[in-house]
């Protein structure tokens, strides 16, 4: 059985992915998206188009579906020329819409997780994308009454994982982060001097790969299953 340092007080948990299902609904955002726009590209050439434009809008309109919705506008007037009709530009927008009103779908044996450590441990949410839709996820999953804390984040460096352990009046050694995300939820906290552990999920939006020989390089746990987080507390 393995086991975790002993000081560990507080357990962070990242939201989407590693709660509830999100990445999943961005790539099929991504397919309709190819498909509305195949008249001026093709399918590959537009799904690398849509990611430099994300990346190059990062910086203003942070993480989230909004900031898709907008980036796949962009995307879409300079690949047609600006030549694309008022009515796709439409559709696009719904396609955003669409994925702001999808059901919650709570990752198999969260909240047994989330149950049994409740009352152990002080347990909060550190997230990042949009603060309005974060809410609205966190509530319709009916988690909330588990979480002492939830932080909506710009980003997840080192730094900004450093503002929450102040924040949270703790020191790096006392809190445990568990998340899908090597790159945002696992190394930076190692870097730290957090503890981390990492449940891979099936689908990993590019910006959040890591090489392989950057993260073996590091200490952290992982899992394949959330409920295998309770065989190390």
């Amino acid at each position: 059985m393995y086991t975790l340092p002993k000081t560990i007080k507080v357990i962070a948990f990242d939201a989407d992915d590693t709660l509830w299902v999100n990445e999943t609904y961005f790539r099929e955002a991504e397919l309709e998206f190819a498909k509305l726009l195949a008249q001026y590209e093709t399918a590959n050439k537009i799904d690398q188009e849509l990611f430099k434009t994300e990346i190059k809008n990062l910086t203003q309109y942070g993480y989230g579906i909004k900031g898709f919705i907008l980036s796949m506008i962009e995307c879409a007037l300079e690949l047609s020329n600006y030549q694309i009709s008022p009515g796709t530009i439409a559709k696009i927008i719904n396609i955003g819409k669409e994925m702001l009103e999808k059901p919650i779908e709570l990752i198999d044996g969260v909240e047994e997780v989330l149950a049994e450590l409740q009352g152990k441990y002080k347990l909060i949410v550190a997230t990042k994308g949009d603060l309005l839709d974060q809410e609205r996820k966190l509530q319709k999953s009916n988690l909330s009454h588990y979480f002492h804390h939830i932080e909506v984040m710009s980003d997840k460096k080192e730094k900004d994982y450093q503002k929450l352990i102040q924040h949270l009046d703790i020191q790096p050694s006392e809190l445990l982060m568990i998340g899908n995300s090597l790159k945002s939820d696992v190394l930076p906290l190692v870097k730290i001097g957090a503890t981390a552990i990492h449940i891979p999920f099936h689908t990993t939006w590019i910006h959040e790969q890591v090489a392989e020989d950057v993260s073996s390089k590091e200490d952290y746990y992982t899992v394949l299953k959330i409920k295998e987080v309770l065989s190390f507390l």
